[in-house]
């Protein structure tokens, strides 16, 4: 982990001693690296090893499985009278040890706990997502803490451990204690723009380079089913029945053992099937400036009866140009609901909004922190080799 230093704007804690006695000094807004940096440094992110050099994000935090899978009989939310740890003793069916590594098998529910666990300042929250890798797998994680009422939320104050939830979809996985799944945002307050603060800033950084762009509570996204620019390739249907995935090798996999290309035939629609997993990507660039996070609404039934982007998080700097993110295009991990939904070039298909940040961060998501999806188009998840028709 970088060394942390003061932020600009924090104001002194001299007097004050440390831990939970200066809460009110974090701004109001999502944290960028250097406040998560400061919450670890002072004890309100704990973890049972070390964090790994590139594990704080420019404004979330990787979380890290630990030793033991818990392969349970269903999902659950622990709820106001109990831990999670009372609710797997009367749900758990075996173990794995991840220790040296473990496939999880489709459409099992595992409950692993984390390394990192939370004792957050009382004006202080946390949400998690799957990471970009996790959702594009259509591997199905949600963040559990004791006494919990929902999923991936952590209330202001929070103290205690953390677990992820992991339901592998179409292909099997093989995980191992370190492997990272999931991220975490820490915010103070609710600093999501309103309908007006969407279209003052598009209008002054261009949220999305589309002339026709819909800014309102958030920026719409439309699909693209053209494929220009990618002989007609809009995007890809899982397979069944595939080899296990490694969760932490990247560029070691052949496309078409895992995915069926889909291209255009001549017309500009294509039907979703229920129960089938889509990667396809959106027709406008995004981009997310500095001072700001977004999030993709992960169902949205405004815009059709389908869940749209698991993993929801993008970082400031995403399709930033000076971090080289011109052209950015948002990827899609598509499922249908219940009944066929058809989508036709240009159909809004997913809605961005926009928050503030703390504070301006000291690094962007782009190529100088290797990040694996600035500039992306069309792209499956970094465990695949290069693929074009």
């Amino acid at each position: 982990m970088s060394a942390w230093r003061q932020p600009s704007g924090l104001l002194s804690t001299t007097g004050c001693g440390v831990g939970h006695l200066d809460t009110e000094l974090y701004a109001k807004g999502v944290f960028p690296a250097r406040y998560i940096e400061r919450l670890a440094s002072r004890g309100s992110i704990g973890s049972a090893r070390p964090f790994d050099p590139d594990q704080v994000q420019p404004a979330s935090l990787d979380l890290r499985l630990g030793a033991v899978a818990h392969r349970v009989r269903s999902s659950f939310l622990p709820g106001p009278d109990h831990t999670v740890a009372q609710r797997i003793e009367t749900l758990r069916l075996h173990d794995l040890d991840l220790t040296e590594g473990a496939v999880l098998e489709r459409n099992c529910v595992y409950l692993v706990p984390l390394l990192e666990h939370l004792d957050l300042p009382h004006n202080v929250s946390a949400s998690a997502n799957p990471k970009s890798s996790t959702g594009r797998l259509d591997v199905f994680t949600r963040v559990i803490g004791d006494y919990a009422r929902g999923f991936d939320a952590l209330p202001h104050g929070y103290k205690g451990p953390l677990y992820l939830e992991i339901s592998p979809r179409p292909f099997p996985i093989r995980i191992r204690q370190g492997s990272r799944l999931s991220q975490m945002r820490f915010r103070v307050g609710d600093s999501r723009l309103d309908a007006r603060e969407h279209r003052t800033l598009h209008n002054v950084e261009t949220l999305v380079f589309d002339p026709n762009a819909e800014v309102g509570d958030g920026v719409l996204l439309s699909i693209d089913l053209k494929g220009e620019g990618r002989n007609g390739l809009i995007g890809f249907r899982s397979r069944r029945h595939t080899p296990v995935i490694d969760m932490d090798l990247k560029d070691t996999l052949e496309v078409l053992d895992y995915w069926e290309p889909l291209v255009t035939r001549g017309r500009d629609e294509f039907i979703l099937d229920p129960d089938e997993f889509y990667i396809l990507v959106s027709r406008e660039s995004v981009h997310v400036p500095p001072a700001y996070a977004a999030e993709m609404v992960p169902f949205d039934p405004l815009v059709g009866e389908f869940r749209v982007h698991y993993a929801g998080f993008f970082d400031p700097g995403f399709g930033h140009s000076a971090a080289g993110g011109t052209g950015s295009r948002a990827v899609l991990e598509v499922r249908s609901r219940e009944v066929p939904f058809l989508l036709g070039h240009g159909q809004t298909i997913g809605r961005l909004v926009y928050e503030r940040l703390s504070e301006v961060p000291d690094r962007l998501y782009g190529a100088g922190l290797g990040s694996n999806y600035q500039a992306q188009t069309l792209k499956l998840s970094k465990h695949f080799k290069p693929f074009a028709l």
